[in-house]
Formats: structure tokens, sequence, C-alpha cells
């Protein structure tokens, strides 16, 4: 995978901020509407104090024999055709209509205002039958209605009944007081409408007081047993909207609050709201920014929503509200939209349900969702561009440095230049410093192997020449004793040439057993002792002398190894040395290093900075030493190298005493301890 592609997953990751911020904002939203739900309780319960103030009455804690009236500011016409009563020119069927189990046939409305209460009975089976004063025996329809003032009250015995008949639909029914025609109430408004297959009546009286009861029943006159509507001993308890206390809700409500005041039996007695302010610009003046700034700002507050907890619904009826036990979460569903409730009870068992609108707390959650997200995708933005233009960039220095190395080498292998050195230290440019190193190193390996080459046909031309001319000469000789000398002289060459081979295939074994070299604990001080005694043995003719410290010298190495490169070092220092003088083999050490010394007696290193001592064929022996052929320093310095060390050599004065003195510095710790951190 390329390096772009690899940071371009990278960015990928950073959606991770998003998905981060979505998480805020959701533990945002939670601590919002636990602290809208800790203000709605306070206020929920000052409320509920306030509404204790006006509800003083008795509680209503039965369903069943109960009136309701609803509220309206509306001032209905009494005429007969409901053509002004609320909500019924448009929506008759979805009306809060009242009737009794078995009584489908009949059903009702109640409301009232600040002033008057109003009922509508309508009878849906047939239409009307009037009265007929000639012949008041004949069955007709009529209506009584009967009023029972609150308990408490002077006038408890005083229950009013009214009975209402028409001779003909129309306006200005008469409602006759105990049924006596003398006595006409004229605080009643009645309206009687035949309508064919059904009739219906409207009537418009003084609102009773809080507490009061009404009743009513329809029926024929000759059929009193199958009259429907209400009971009417007693009558049913007439519950009425509160609207002093409604008012009164309403000023301490903020925006977005509903406060619903609930009996026992959960008729509602008070309802009051502060809705939200509506927006002020139309949505045709709305530009297209900002039309898509309202479908995003909906759109996130509705993934906000998403996860919320799931709202409880509400039962509710057009007159009743049954909250029972409100959810853990307080979150309830009503009419389509999602509330923050909390409930409250105060004299008499009644109960405040108050709400607060969840749409302005997503609105803000949205809000700050939109910003939240927003911002994550600018910073993506700008890192993925940030991080793709590195990538080029890092690209094109790898793409560079590909050409660099591709120009230095040809295609035969050689090293044409070297590589130029790196001005940035970062991994690039540390990986350009290799790079150059290397080359560097190839570039000398090169020049080594030219050499070696050169060398290696300097090494071989003079022997193969003395055996080709001995081998003429045999052809050509006469006697016996000078071809035995010319087969001496080829022997002697031939076995030059087993030794040059030999010492070739020496140093290639030794390099070659590194990698199956074991390397083992030991005392490197007692293997430069038992060598030195060895040498001291091997050689009487040189004067031997060793020092090493007393105390153990451990090495992790390969002792067969260093034997050896003792030998090629005191070898070398043999045939530097005149009879009789002096070979010194010392041992130091310090907190990090050994080292080891051989020191000789005798000729000192040439000056000559362009030879390679250690390197291949490279022997400066003369007279007896034509023998060597240069391989034994280029074995010890392979053998230093193997155990992490170095070898140097100089010219030394030691002792009054003038020489020459090879050093082999060993690291005392393995690589692997020694590059640990």
């Amino acid at each position: 995978m390329s390096l772009k592609r690899q940071l371009f997953l990278a960015s990928v990751l950073m959606l991770l901020i998003p998905w981060a911020g979505l998480k805020f904002v959701l533990e945002l939203d939670n601590a919002l509407r636990a602290q809208a739900l800790q203000q709605l309780e306070e206020k929920g319960a000052r409320l509920a104090e306030l509404a204790g103030d006006f509800m003083l009455g008795t509680p209503v804690v039965t369903d069943h024999n109960a009136l309701y009236a609803d509220s309206t500011r509306q001032f209905p016409k009494v005429d007969g055709f409901t053509t002004t009563w609320p909500g019924f020119r448009d929506h008759e069927d979805q009306l809060p209509w009242q009737s009794r189990p078995g009584q489908e046939n009949l059903r009702w409305l109640v409301t009232s205002n600040n002033r008057y209460l109003y009922l509508l009975i309508q009878k849906r089976n047939r239409g009307l039958r009037p009265f007929n004063p000639s012949q008041p025996n004949q069955p007709h329809d009529r209506v009584e209605l009967v009023l029972a003032p609150p308990p408490g009250q002077l006038q408890d015995s005083q229950t009013t009944t009214w009975l209402i008949r028409t001779t003909a639909p129309g306006t200005n029914v008469p409602a006759l007081v105990d049924g006596d025609p003398a006595r006409t109430d004229r605080r009643l408004e009645v309206a009687w409408e035949d309508l064919g297959s059904r009739w219906q009546l409207e009537l418009r009286m003084p609102k009773p007081e809080p507490g009061s009861r009404l009743g009513f029943q329809a029926g024929l006159s000759n059929d009193s047993q199958n009259a429907e509507g209400t009971p009417l001993t007693p009558p049913p308890l007439l519950v009425q909207r509160n609207t002093a206390l409604e008012r009164a809700l309403a000023r301490q409500l903020s925006d977005g609050q509903h406060a619903t005041l609930l009996e026992p039996a959960g008729w509602i007695v008070a309802d009051s709201q502060s809705d939200n302010p509506a927006p002020t610009t139309d949505f045709d003046d709305l530009s297209a920014s900002q039309i898509l700034e309202q479908i995003t700002l909906n759109a996130l507050s509705w993934l906000v929503k998403m996860y919320q907890p799931k709202p409880q619904p509400l039962a509710i009826t057009h007159h009743q509200l049954h909250t029972g036990s409100l959810p853990e979460h307080h979150l309830i569903q009503q009419d389509g939209t999602t509330w923050l409730a909390t409930e409250h009870t105060f004299f008499g068992g009644r109960t405040l349900l108050l709400k607060q609108s969840m749409e302005q707390l997503l609105s803000v959650s949205g809000s700050a969702l939109g910003s939240v997200l927003a911002r994550s995708l600018l910073i993506i933005l700008a890192l993925t561009l940030a991080l793709l233009g590195y990538a080029s960039w890092l690209s094109w220095r790898i793409a560079r440095l590909q050409q660099l190395v591709s120009a230095s080498v040809d295609d035969d292998g050689r090293i044409l230049e070297p590589l130029p050195p790196a001005r940035s230290r970062d991994e690039l440019g540390q990986l350009q410093q290799h790079f150059g190193h290397m080359v560097s190193r190839l570039q000398s390996y090169n020049h080594y192997l030219e050499s070696f080459s050169r060398k290696l046909s300097h090494e071989l031309k003079t022997p193969v020449a003395v055996v080709r001319s001995s081998l003429e000469n045999l052809a050509h000789s006469h006697s016996e004793d000078e071809r035995q000398q010319y087969l001496e002289r080829a022997s002697s060459a031939a076995e030059r040439l087993r030794r040059i081979l030999n010492s070739m295939s020496e140093a290639a074994r030794l390099e070659q057993s590194f990698d199956q070299a074991d390397k083992e604990p030991f005392d490197l001080a007692d293997v430069i002792r038992q060598a030195s005694a060895a040498y001291q043995q091997l050689d009487p003719h040189h004067q031997h002398h060793c020092q090493t410290p007393d105390t153990d010298c451990p090495l992790h190495g390969s002792p067969e190894m260093l034997v050896q490169m003792l030998d090629k070092l005191v070898d070398n220092a043999r045939d530097f040395t005149p009879e009789g003088g002096q070979i010194l083999l010392r041992l130091e050490q310090d907190a990090e290093h050994y080292l080891i010394e051989v020191f000789n007696e005798g000729s000192r290193l040439p000056v000559n900075p362009g030879v390679d001592i250690f390197g291949a064929f490279v022997s400066k022996r003369e007279g007896k030493a034509e023998g060597h052929l240069g391989q034994g320093l280029l074995i010890v310095r392979l053998i230093a190298e193997f155990h992490g060390g170095r070898i140097d050599a100089q010219n030394q004065h030691f002792n009054g005493i003038d020489g020459v003195a090879f050093r082999v510095i060993i690291p005392r710790l393995p690589n692997e301890q020694r590059t640990a951190p």
C-alpha cells in the first residue's frame, strides 16, 4: 500500500472526531434535560402551591357521575343551528361529544366562558315533535333541566328545575320553572330546531358556581321511562374549567411550557400553555442558505432525538387525562409532541402536570451538534489536505532518493559517483546518509576487488612464468643435472602457487565460518597466558613476555578464533624481530573495552599512507619472508571485526626499545547488550 493511501486511511480514522462530538452533544443533551427537569420540578412545586389557593372545593374522585364543561372565549349565538359553536362548522365529528352508555342516539356538548354556560343537545334518530297547546296530552318532545347549587351555600335546598318544550322550531323557546307555564325564566335562552332526521337544542344560562350539579333528560311527554340524558336525582357534578386559575398559571409559564390541572378522576379543570415564539420571518423571505441551515438544524435535532429515550404516550380523551406514573426519564408524548414532564400532587389529591416542550432543548442540542460537526469536518478537511500534501512531499523525496541511488550505480554494478550529502535531518535524511555510506563502502569494495585482481595477477604471474620457463628449458636441456635443476625450479613455483591458493582459501573459509561460529563465555586473560607460554616453547630464538591482569577478564566470543588471531600477530612479529629480540603480548582493560597488544622489537612500519597493511596480498617482508602472501593481517582484522572490535598498528618506543605495536580493541559486552537502552 502506498504512503498516500496509508495517510488517507489515517485521515479517514479522523472521522472519529465527529463521532466523539456526537457523544459529547448527547451527554450535553442529557445534562440539559437534567437541568431543565430540575427547574421544571421547582416551578411545578410553586405552581401547585398557587393552584391550591384556587381549588378549595370538593375534589371530583369519580368519572361516572360528572358533566364536563369545556371552556371557550367565544360567545356562541343561540339560534338552534350551531353555526357559531366553537369548531362545529368544520369538525363536528371531532368535537368532544358526551353521551351515556346505551344512549348513543342522544349526545351533548357543554362549554362555558367567563359569563355563560352553553348546552347543546342533539337527538339523532328522529325529528322534533312540538307541543300542541290545544292537545296538551298529545306526545311531544320535552327537556327537563335540573341545577343544584354547590354544598355549603345558603341556598343548598333551592334546587331549580326547568321544563323546556316548544310549539314550533325556532328561538326564544320558554324555560318553565318547575314546569309552571306561568313562570318563565328569562335568564335561560333556548333555541330548538328540527333538522328532519334529527333535532337539536341550544341553551344558554348564567354560569353556575363551581361545585354545582347540573343534569337533564330528554324524551317524549308520555314516555318518561325511556327518557335519555343524565340522572336528575342527584344530578351529576358539573366540572368546569377554572379560567381564573388558567390566567394565573399562564402568567407564570415560560416559553414552551404547558400546565394541566387534574381532578383525582382525571378531569381537566385548568389548562394553560405558553407557546414558543413563532418565527418572524416568512418562509418565502428566507434565502437558500437560510433554508439549508434550517433543514440541517432540523436534521441534527432529529439525530439527537433519535438517541433520546423513547417517550411514553399519554392516555388522553377530550376531557380527561390519565397520567399514571411518569417514566424515569420523564419524557412523554402527546399529540405527536415530545414533552419533558413533572407531576405534583396538592390539596384533595389533585394533580398538576407541568410539561416543557423538547423543541427548544432539541434546537440547542442540534445547534451544538451542528457547530461541533462543522468544526470537526473543517479540521478533518484541513488535516486531510495537510497529510496528502505531506505524503506527496515524502513521495517526491523518496522518488528523488531512488533516482540518486539509480544514477550512482550502472547496469554492471559499478559505482559511478557518490550520493550527495543529505540536507535534512529527519528519517529520510538519515536514510539518504546511510545509502551514501553504503555506496561509499560498495565503492571501496569495488576498488578492493579491482586491486585484489591486480594483486592476485601479480602474485600468480611470477610462479607461472617460472613454471613455463622451466618447462621450456627442460625440453632443451642435455644433461641430467640441468634437467633436475629445472624440475626443482618448477616444483618450487608450483608450491608457491599452492600456498597462494591455500592462503586465499583460508581467508574465505574464515569468513564462511563466522556464520556457524558459536560464541561462549571464557576468560580472555587465561587464553592469552596459555598462548604466550606455547609461543615461548615453539620459538626459542626470541624473548617472549606476557602481561595480563591478575583478575579474570570474562569475554563472550570464540576462544579458538582469538588464538588464531594471536598466532597471526605473533607470527608476523617473529618475521620482523631479530634473533634474540623481544616480543611482548599484553592485555589491558577499562570499563568498556579490552586492549590486546603485540609489540615486537625490530623494523618500523613504512611511512606510506596509501597502503592498507590489513588488506589482502599486502606484505613488506624481504629475503627469507618471501613466502608470505600478506593474508595474515587480513585474517586478524576479520576476527577482530567478528568480535565487534577494531585493529590498528603504530610505531612505538617501549622500555627503551624501538618497534611496532599491533593493537586489537574488543568491547567487553556483546552487541545486543551494548545497544540495549
